[in-house]
């Protein structure tokens, strides 16, 4: 079977929805770090991540659908990303994310918050990877325009992250512009 991807097209409608290469500008990696983006899906950021930690640096792909672990994969061989290791991983379950406790030095979770039953735990298999000082980046949905996003009943705002997180013990950092129809925002690991 051939796999065939286009690395270039990464995101859809430029402007309107959330790009890669601009929004990951805000993560403010650095050469040699630990990051992993939590629900990568298709892998729209994993370039822009691996060539912001570097190859010294490494790119944990998560996902809880297997058929997008092996898919993942396939997407860093064929990219060339060495520093991309796919991973599965279920967020809603306690020890969910196969790394050792403080392995993190910053998770991505863009367009996945929403999704989850289980937020609360979520967030907190998240802390327990991040190493203090780590840094969470949310990147959600401001609301659900017609449908194109989640459903109305099913967003989470920017205030009710916030809120989640500080319940999981994230210390508010910053906002941060995400595109036309999102939020950026990054909390603390104390």
């Amino acid at each position: 079977m051939m796999v065939v991807y286009n690395i270039r097209m990464n995101f859809v409608l430029p402007g309107r929805f959330v790009i890669p290469e601009v929004v990951a500008t805000h993560f403010h990696l650095k050469p040699g770090e630990r990051v992993a983006d939590l629900g990568a899906g298709g892998g729209f950021f994993l370039k822009p991540l691996s060539d912001a930690v570097g190859p010294e640096g490494k790119v944990y792909a998560c996902e809880i659908q297997k058929q997008l672990v092996d898919k993942l994969g396939e997407f860093a061989r064929l990219s060339g990303l060495s520093n991309i290791s796919p991973l599965w991983c279920d967020l809603e379950e306690v020890g969910g994310i196969k790394l050792p406790n403080n392995t993190l030095d910053a998770a991505i979770l863009v367009n996945t918050l929403f999704q989850f039953e289980l937020k609360e735990t979520a967030l907190q298999e998240i802390y327990r990877v991040l190493r203090p000082g780590g840094v969470l980046h949310i990147i959600d949905w401001t609301e659900s325009f017609g449908g194109l996003g989640p459903q109305p009943k099913d967003v989470i705002t920017q205030e009710q992250a916030t809120a989640l997180c500080e319940a999981a013990r994230f210390i508010p950092e910053r906002e941060y512009p995400a595109g036309e129809h999102h939020y950026g925002l990054a909390v603390r690991k104390v």
